[in-house]
């Protein structure tokens, strides 16, 4: 089979270079268009269910909100565990699905289960709600709003009215989450002594706010062929709105909440505050939706945060260097990419070192960025991010993936020189020449390298989160190892075939002096360790055996 597809390779040279120069132009466009992101997403699928229960205790939560709703969730389709959390006036419940699951598909079981737990719940609790798409490894954003000019009152209602808005509409953005200033509120002060003289009570002016904070619409009234839209507008837009409802008629008096309570702007008692370099500020952090580039969402983020900068009141002002997910991103992708460089160097000197040829460096080296770019293609394929597992995957596997075509080309070599070395009646074609080189270390290289891939093996039997960690390492690692085989067998032959015959490492016949000084001390210690066999075999088994023992002892984290 191998053979086969080193005399194709052989017969069509010219498909074989332009299939490899295709794949090098393609590989290298997708990688610029594959998700990046730190590591790969380790959260199982979830959804957050959350429902408030204002002024509630917690033990009450916990018995009338959190256990009904967790009962209608368990034992939902795929679901794999269901965890709450209750605190005053509040019930989190986040339900884990198994890996693989679709989120939306999740979304809608959970919100099916919902619809059966609301008949459990008091009748007074809001409905819950899901919160939206998006998990731990979504936060990609922290920014802070403040001002010296403005109350806290303003500057929360400008993150939450503008900012949050602005950049709710911006897309591949799940969430936007504001913490601390103070929520802007219609308070009403009912003065208990006011009510007393009125004989009225507390629930009642609850009840007239209530009826009075909505619009009502009685149709239309038709009047010679012209229609008029008949519309109460009672909906409450300003303190003197709520001032002028009416509470009650005390003979034939009509009560008015000013009557009875103080009507006035303040600040909703504070759950929480937020700050930035020790002054107070509006936090907001911002989550993405699964599978959005982040570095890409960045960039859009920070495009839409100029625009609101130049729209804010004087004063107030967005710092953004909080936490950006997309900078640690970009230094653990420069780091890894300057590993990537520093690793190329060192094997392109190592290899030119030893061939002392430029054109075999360069057919030899071309297995690097062919592999790298089909891992980047497969990787695509799969759904699979460039994070630093995936490219930690590739710059271990740098060193090895040059391995092939080493071996290949220093035998193409050696025949080459054996081929003209003959008297020129007994020569033959060089294409013979290299499809028998190639042919001859088929089974070492291909068995070579099954082996390296083998070890990789079990990573791909891990569950949960280390193998939601290590599966794309190992997948980077054994699928550039596999294309750097493919590559050795087709492309390095062609290559071989074309611009070798003619280079001063195959018409010079010579090889570099220290080269041929360690081969000469090899063969030396090789003599003597084939003479001492038996006591080199008892010198390994010993070590194996301090290395089984030593394992056996370490420990275990």
């Amino acid at each position: 089979m191998i053979a086969k597809i080193i005399s194709w390779s052989l017969r069509n040279k010219l498909f074989v270079v332009i299939a490899g120069l295709m794949l090098l132009a393609w590989g290298g466009w997708q990688a610029t268009q594959t998700p990046v992101d730190v590591f790969p997403d380790l959260t199982a699928p979830s959804v957050t269910v959350v429902t408030e229960a204002h002024g509630m205790a917690p033990t009450d939560v916990e018995s009338l909100v959190t256990f009904p709703i967790e009962t209608a969730l368990n034992g939902a389709p795929g679901v794999r565990r269901v965890r709450s959390a209750t605190k005053i006036g509040l019930s989190v419940v986040t339900v884990e699905f198994a890996w693989g699951t679709d989120l939306y598909l999740a979304r809608q079981v959970v919100a099916e289960r919902l619809q059966l737990a609301r008949t459990a719940l008091p009748p007074d609790i809001p409905a819950p709600a899901m919160t939206p798409a998006a998990s731990i490894m979504g936060e990609i954003l922290f920014i802070a709003l403040a001002s010296e000019k403005h109350d806290g009152k303003e500057v929360r209602n400008v993150a939450e009215q503008v900012i949050k808005r602005r950049l709710l509409a911006v897309p591949g953005v799940a969430e936007v989450l504001p913490i601390g200033g103070d929520t802007q509120q219609f308070q009403v002060t009912v003065n208990p002594e006011r009510l007393a003289a009125y004989d009225l009570t507390v629930d009642q002016v609850v009840q007239a706010l209530a009826d009075a904070n909505q619009n009502a619409t009685a149709g239309f009234y038709v009047e010679s062929g012209q229609e008029y839209l008949i519309q109460g507008l009672g909906r409450i837009r300003t303190i003197e709105d709520i001032a002028e409802t009416l509470v009650a008629l005390k003979s034939g008096q009509p009560v008015l909440v000013r009557h009875v309570a103080e009507v006035g702007i303040g600040a909703a008692p504070k759950r929480g505050v937020g700050s930035h370099n020790g002054r107070p500020a509006v936090i907001l952090g911002i989550q993405k939706q699964p599978g959005a580039n982040t570095l890409e969402l960045t960039d859009r983020l920070d495009r839409t945060l100029d625009e609101i900068q130049a729209a804010l009141p004087a004063g107030m002002k967005i710092e953004r260097q909080i936490f950006r997910q997309a900078d640690f991103i970009r230094v653990s992708i420069d780091n890894l990419r300057m590993a990537l460089i520093e690793g190329a160097v060192l094997v392109i000197a190592i290899v030119f070192a030893f061939l002392m040829s430029a054109r075999a460096t360069a057919i030899t080296l071309l297995a690097i960025p062919l592999s790298l770019v089909a891992a980047v293609l497969a990787m695509k394929a799969l759904g699979i991010t460039l994070n630093t597992m995936t490219l930690g995957g590739m710059v271990i596997a740098l060193g090895a993936l040059v391995d092939d075509a080493i071996i290949v080309v220093e035998n193409i070599v050696r025949r080459l020189r054996e081929n003209l070395a003959r008297p020129q009646t007994e020569r033959v074609g060089t294409p013979h020449v290299v499809f028998e080189a190639t042919k001859e270390i088929q089974g070492s290289i291909v068995f070579a390298t099954l082996i390296i891939m083998l070890v990789f093996l079990p990573l791909f039997f891990l569950s949960g989160v280390e193998g939601r960690l290590m599966v794309p390492l190992g997948f980077a690692y054994v699928v550039s190892l596999a294309a750097s085989l493919v590559v050795a067998i087709t492309v390095t032959p062609v290559l071989a075939a074309l611009f070798l015959p003619q280079s001063k490492i195959v018409r010079g016949n010579l090889e570099p002096r220290f080269v041929q000084a360690l081969k000469s001390g090899y063969r030396r210690v090789l003599d003597a360790t084939l003479t001492r066999w038996r006591t080199m075999a008892a010198a390994g088994g010993a070590g194996l055996a301090v290395a089984i023992v030593a394992l056996a002892f370490a420990g275990r984290t």
